[in-house]
């Protein structure tokens, strides 16, 4: 049915865009039933393609804005769905287009935290910017279905032993399912990778209690600043510290000092959050504020000082509101991921014989 399609219109895919039209429809049943929808339900679908998954949501019940980038596509798909009157076509680039302006006619601002779907084959190469435009917008979907290229999957749910600086950021904001596995034969034309289907639950609220988003993050990257070397020398490294203060902070964290940053839960980077935090190098005044004397743990270069408790914070509550995931100066940034094998661009198309 595709390559019917693509003759009908006259296209092939591009390759310097690297399409990949997906053509399995175990695959396409698996989306279906990863998304869980009800009638009514509003779903925003990146890279559409051809509109075979588009129709088989609407068919569900589920009120769709699909966006394409591909101009060629777009005209395509708004003669082959015209009538389907709960399908929408944008045409667009989705990092520049904020999920409040996608929403606003289909979602009003007051229902903003009732949530929505998020269905996407990612081109590979934005995966990672795709996810953080989502999981730290103001209109936080309730789920995510994407197609990603294998190694980014599993490295997005992994558990403690195989964590990464990725994985720890997605699952601060959501909690990761590898749906299905997916060979690259599903496609057409074949890409050089395999991909999953992964599944994103998205939390309203935080797995973990933190006050300040931005620093928890900071603390984590530095963690991993220097993945292969343990905890306590490169925390040392990338905080400028002592290596006895740092051993004594995690000693006072509960962690082991000889442990790697890929061995660490959620719930221990927390508490190496709560010890930490107050040594993170603090950014220069600029030359007209007159900032107070230091009063809490560190001085003014970021150092802590012995024998002084950073405590929690007093203002500690939980983070993760569907509508706004931190607080404060604003988000902290999901890890870029940029896998050397991102050579494909799968598209949602799957065939219908």
């Amino acid at each position: 049915m595709h390559q019917q399609i693509l003759r009908q219109f006259g296209l092939r895919p591009k390759k310097r865009l690297g399409q990949h039209f997906l053509v399995d429809e175990a695959v396409l049943d698996c989306i279906l039933s990863a998304a869980e929808l009800s009638h009514g339900d509003i779903v925003v679908e990146i890279g559409p393609g051809l509109g075979i998954l588009t129709e088989g949501l609407a068919k569900r019940g589920a009120k769709v804005i699909a966006v394409e980038l591909d101009s060629r596509l777009v005209t395509l798909l708004r003669k082959r769905l015209s009538s389907l009157p709960d399908v929408r076509v944008v045409h667009g680039d989705i990092l520049k287009l904020s999920p409040e302006e996608l929403l606003a006619g289909d979602l009003p601002a007051s229902e903003l935290d009732r949530g929505y779907r998020v269905i996407a084959n990612l081109p590979y190469y934005i995966t990672s910017p795709v996810l953080r435009h989502f999981l730290e917008g103001g209109a936080r979907p309730s789920r995510m279905v994407v197609m990603v290229q294998k190694e980014v999957g599993e490295a997005i749910a992994a558990s403690p032993g195989k964590m990464s600086l990725l994985s720890v950021k997605i699952q601060f904001y959501s909690r990761p399912t590898i749906m299905a596995h997916v060979a690259a034969a599903s496609f057409y034309p074949p890409p050089k990778v395999e991909s999953v289907v992964l599944r994103l639950e998205v939390y309203s609220q935080a797995p973990i209690e933190v006050s300040d988003v931005a620093s928890f993050f900071e603390v984590v990257m530095r963690g991993f600043s220097s993945p292969r070397k343990q905890l306590h020398n490169s925390l040392a490294h990338s905080l400028e510290m002592p290596p006895g203060e740092v051993a004594a902070l995690l000693e006072k964290a509960g962690i082991e000092a000889k442990r790697r940053a890929e061995t660490l839960g959620l719930e221990e980077w927390r508490e190496l959050w709560r010890v930490f935090a107050p040594c993170l190098p603090r950014p220069e005044p600029s030359a007209s504020c007159h900032p107070e004397p230091s009063e809490g743990p560190c001085n003014p270069q970021g150092k802590f000082r012995k024998g002084e408790d950073p405590g929690p914070s007093q203002d500690r509550h939980r983070e993760g509101s569907r509508r706004s995931p931190s607080t404060g100066s604003g988000h902290a940034p999901v890890a870029e991921f940029t896998p050397n094998e991102a050579q494909a661009r799968p598209q949602n198309d799957l065939s219908g014989e």
